[in-house]
């Protein structure tokens, strides 16, 4: 790609939007970047702003010892959500650290980012492509109910409680409702569609918008 790009996916919870990430990433060779990733990240490199600005400025070798570590950790995105809940509320306190590493991180390649307001985050950069997943309440309460082996009842409760995590999240630091559609470049309804034709949906319109070769 000439020009480095982010993608930023939102989604409904049961929307297989993690899927969706990953083979959308597959299909562009792009990586994809999540919670799970930026809490080790940080732990790891313990990122200061000092220590965030002072890597940015020098040659060293940071940026691929980093793609090492994420090879080694990237099979956590294909986890199963059943923990979302407790994550979103536990990464409260890391958001400003959380938003300044993702900047870095889409300095320094094109991403892909799954959640974490990336909408808000990346809303003046002229290279992001922003989504939004959302599906119909009876296939989002089958998929949850299948993936978690969970009866139905107990998936409707973990869907609204997911769902309303999310929203107090985005609301708490961008200020706006992650279900506006005017915070997106694209909303697709993904009911009945499997991650492979969603993903490859997707994929097209990022090249049409992004003129990507």
């Amino acid at each position: 790609m000439k020009n480095k790009i982010v993608i930023t996916i939102g989604r409904e919870f049961g929307t297989g939007g993690r899927r969706v990430a990953n083979r959308l990433g597959e299909l562009l060779g792009v990586k994809v970047y999540d919670k799970r990733l930026l809490d080790s990240l940080y732990e790891k490199y313990h990122l200061t702003n000092e220590e965030m600005d002072r890597i940015k400025a020098t040659e060293q070798s940071w940026w691929n010892d980093f793609l090492s570590f994420y090879q080694k950790t990237s099979v956590w995105v294909d986890t199963p959500e059943g923990d979302v809940v407790e994550r979103e509320v536990n990464s409260v306190m890391l958001y400003e650290e959380e938003e300044r590493i993702l900047k870095a991180l889409a300095e320094q390649e094109s991403c892909i980012i799954l959640g974490r307001t990336g909408f808000h985050v990346f809303r003046d950069n002229p290279n992001a492509f922003k989504i939004f997943l959302i599906a119909d309440m009876p296939y989002r309460r089958d998929r949850v109910a299948r993936r978690l082996n969970i009866n139905e009842g107990s998936a409707d409760l973990l869907i609204k409680k997911v769902d309303e995590a999310r929203e107090n999240f985005t609301k708490s630091f961008s200020g706006k409702s992650r279900y506006d559609a005017h915070n997106y470049d694209l909303v697709l309804n993904v009911t009945n569609m499997d991650s492979e034709e969603t993903a490859q949906l997707i994929a097209t319109c990022v090249r049409s918008r992004l003129n990507l070769d």
